[in-house]
């Protein structure tokens, strides 16, 4: 049995159990059967019921509940999306992309506001974020992203001077750094947790341990019987690649989080980010932080490899070479941090599509659904998914099933070793773009180059 304590931070301070629920014993019919019980699955069985109550709901998960990126990412609730705006304007055009941009930023009021309207105190404080400014190449980007963001009309992100974010936070030598207020910190693990228990209360039946061993329309099977359903969801995000057929449809890449131990109140003024922003910076190698309300320091990014055929396993959670880097890293950003203890370490795969563009998929002949692809940016995307699968699933036309991500598709990551060689070169030439950058303070071309071979 896996000690699910041990998978991060947010399910170790849980105080509930986190005993397995009972497993799947037997065939059964239902209205509804989601695979997957992390966000995607399970905001789209809350929204669903929200939209009939009468409808029979079967969700089935492999381990339990909130056990995948659901409940070990950096709690960002935030109003990213894998695919720029610019992007999807190009593709989709500008009304598409403002339209889905709006949707992303309500959500992260609507993942607050269902948090309290259920009771389910998930430490959600809407802080905003703010990316540093760490050399001169990121402060050519910083004014760049505040340029285009202010030609498209929209000026909710600024830029703040070093006298201005010195108001905010204590991080010596930024030369400043943008801010958005569309973005919220949350402990994932109370919210996937809170939403399993009241989707549950609701009538709904959550399998856990139940691993699903194929899907087809209307039926799923697993080791422990079959559930024939008239809809079909699929939920598994980076898990999706180990269901037949599926190994090149995602590539699993990981992302890794420390975490120090709980702050005292000297240590606290001393830091500063008294409002909870979230926190990153703007370097080519992603990183993301969150003050917790408890008041620790969580701190992830990129930079372990990705592992050969799309690989996933436990041994992948931990590289202490990736930790260390990470823990050097934030005290370089914040001093005041130097001699504090990490008492955490974690990690996990999130889903990245090869065209880096995330989608809702339902299929109304075949009645089989699935979104995914949020390559991290996950946390309130989940939500968005969620209320448009059940929009889609009712037969209900709206605003959300004709936003650009809906019945997007893309293409499949090409083969091994091509896959391999793609992904973990893209990675280390983005390390060393920020390398470069650091030492010349001109933005590198080469990570241009990293931009092509992801598909990003």
């Amino acid at each position: 049995m896996i000690d699910y304590r041990s998978v991060s931070l947010w399910l170790d301070q849980l105080a509930e159990p986190l005993t397995p629920r009972p497993a799947l014993a037997g065939d059964i019919r239902a209205d509804i059967a989601i695979v997957g019980a992390g966000f995607t699955g399970l905001w789209t069985a809350y929204y669903l019921q929200q939209a009939d109550p009468s409808l029979t709901i079967v969700v089935l998960e492999k381990e339990i509940a909130g056990f995948g990126a659901s409940g070990r990412n950096g709690g960002w609730c935030s109003a990213l999306f894998p695919a720029s705006w610019q992007r999807i304007a190009r593709e989709h055009g500008s009304p598409a992309a403002m339209a889905m941009r709006d949707a992303m930023r309500d959500t992260v009021n609507e993942v607050g506001d269902v948090a309290r309207t259920e009771g389910i105190d998930c430490d959600y404080h809407r802080g905003g974020t703010l990316t540093f400014v760490r050399n001169r190449a990121q402060l050519t980007r910083a004014r760049a992203e505040v340029a285009e963001s202010l030609k498209s009309g929209d000026d909710d992100v600024r830029f703040l001077d070093s006298a201005r974010l010195a108001e905010a936070v204590r991080a010596p030598g930024m030369l400043g750094a943008t801010f958005t207020p569309h973005c919220a910190a949350i402990d994932p693990a109370k919210l996937v947790r809170g939403l399993a228990d009241l989707v549950v209360w609701r009538g709904a039946s959550l399998y856990e341990r139940t691993p699903a061993l194929s899907l087809a329309p209307h039926q799923v099977v697993t080791a422990g019987g079959v559930v024939t359903a008239d809809s079909v969801i699929r939920a598994t995000e980076a898990f999706t690649v180990e269901l037949p057929g599926r190994r090149r449809d995602l590539a699993p890449i990981y992302s890794l989080i420390v975490a120090t131990e709980p702050l005292d109140d000297r240590r606290l003024e001393a830091l500063g980010l008294a409002d909870r922003p979230t926190f990153a910076d703007h370097g080519n190698v992603i990183c993301y932080g969150q003050r917790t309300a408890s008041g620790r320091i969580v701190f992830g990014g990129r930079g372990a490899p990705y592992h050969f055929g799309s690989g996933l396993g436990a041994a992948h959670d931990r590289d202490p070479h990736v930790f260390a880097g990470l823990r050097r890293q934030l005290v370089e950003m914040f001093p005041s941090l130097r001699g504090v203890a990490f008492t955490h370490a974690w990690g996990g795969a999130v889903a990245a599509p090869r065209d880096w563009h995330a989608s809702v998929l339902f299929d109304p002949v075949t009645r089989v659904g699935s979104a995914g692809g949020y390559v991290g940016d996950g946390v309130s995307t989940t939500n968005l998914a969620g209320r448009t699968l059940a929009n889609l699933v009712m037969g209900e036309k709206t605003a959300l099933t004709t936003l650009p991500w809906v019945g997007h598709t893309s293409r499949k990551w090409e083969p091994e070793p091509l896959r391999w060689l793609g992904v973990n070169t893209g990675l280390k030439v983005m390390t060393a773009a920020d390398w470069i950058e650091a030492k010349t303070g001109r933005p590198s071309r080469i990570a241009a180059l990293a931009g092509r071979l992801l598909g990003g």
